[in-house]
């Protein structure tokens, strides 16, 4: 992809004051999420525009400020405020962001970290990357150790350093993995932190243990299980929900319903990796199935070759795939057995009659 930049000039008719201060918002915080969401530049003086940025963005805001200045238009006298909202939406639907640019967007996602630089260290993960800037909802499936939180996590942290949101939101089903903790003393902090303790691991590394502890005061960052989720309306903000594949389909479904404006989610989870109650289906597998062909929403499957810890990870996973498959096709060729003893059997009762 180019990188040259162009500059574009736009004038803005019919000049009125009142109209351009309602385009611009307060402080201009119309025109700067604008440059957030579609990473140009923009400067004006009176009703004269300048757009710089590459070529396709740019004609795209180009566009974009016209179509919004023709909403300022007075209504009864009355010059309509144009609200941040409205901005979101309209980004939104002229779909300026091709979701194609995946080698910028791949390589944009940069934190640093007291270890260093946090970038995908794989196509997958690229294109995960890719598919976080660019969609509202991304959902990373697949076996530990592929980077699906942790990225997940170092995303959120760089939109909210470019202040393209306000606030980051942690959350994972408190379900316990396989065992019974019984009670757990403490306060609520206490009782249901460890369970999110792979989230703050990610974001002490991130910031550092003083800057996360300040932010959470601020509520700048909520680290929460999903149950308290029920009822919020999530604007400007990163919400990530971890372990999805322990939610039920009606918490998925509510935790989906919280997204607001200008907000961005992420949901991982491991589908081999259920500790549901038997019977129990998980949401993060009726979620696929229900949410596959729904625009705006990507979905990115990793496997073991993505695996980013220790190699012997992955020929963990591989060896559990392995034996995976070789159950199912050992249950596969006993039922087809079954089928057919069952179907002879009939056979040779209605032969004797």
């Amino acid at each position: 992809m180019s990188n040259k930049l162009t500059t574009l000039e736009l004038f803005l008719e019919p000049s009125d004051s009142r109209r351009l201060a309602s385009l611009c918002g307060p402080f201009d915080d119309n025109l700067k999420q604008l440059e957030r969401r579609l990473g140009v530049e923009l400067s004006y003086r009176n009703n004269q525009f300048s757009i710089v940025g590459e070529p396709h963005h740019a004609l795209g805001v180009q566009e974009l400020l016209k179509s919004l200045y023709t909403e300022t238009a007075p209504v009864r006298g009355q010059i309509p405020d144009l609200e941040p909202d409205q901005v979101h939406l309209a980004i939104q639907e002229a779909r300026i962001l091709d979701a194609n640019e995946t080698d910028r967007f791949g390589k944009e996602i940069y934190v640093k970290t007291k270890r260093g630089v946090i970038k995908p260290r794989n196509p997958n993960q690229s294109q995960y990357i890719a598919n976080i800037v660019n969609h509202d909802i991304t959902f990373g499936i697949g076996p530990a150790g592929t980077g699906k939180t942790y990225l997940a996590v170092a995303a959120a942290v760089d939109a909210l350093e470019r202040q393209e949101v306000r606030r980051i939101l942690l959350t994972r089903p408190a379900v316990e993995a396989g065992e019974k903790l019984g009670f757990l003393p403490g306060d609520l902090s206490q009782k249901v932190d460890p369970y999110l303790r792979p989230l703050y691991d990610a974001l002490f590394e991130m910031l550092g243990f003083e800057r996360v502890e300040k932010l959470i005061e601020r509520n700048v960052i909520e680290v929460a299980p999903l149950a308290y989720m029920r009822g919020r309306t999530l604007n400007d903000a990163f919400i990530i929900l971890d372990e999805s594949q322990n939610t039920t389909t009606e918490q998925m479904k509510m935790f989906l319903t919280r997204i607001g404006f200008n907000s961005r989610a992420v949901i991982t989870g491991d589908i081999t990796q259920i500790d549901l109650p038997r019977g129990v289906r998980s949401g993060l597998r009726h979620a696929i199935e229900v949410l596959g062909k729904v625009n705006d929403i990507s979905f990115n499957f990793f496997q073991s070759k993505d695996v980013v810890r220790h190699p012997v990870v992955a020929s963990i996973v591989e060896a559990y795939e392995a034996y995976d498959q070789e159950q199912h096709k050992i249950k596969a060729a006993k039922e087809a057995e079954a089928r057919a003893q069952a179907e002879a059997a009939k056979a040779d009762d209605n032969a004797s009659d």
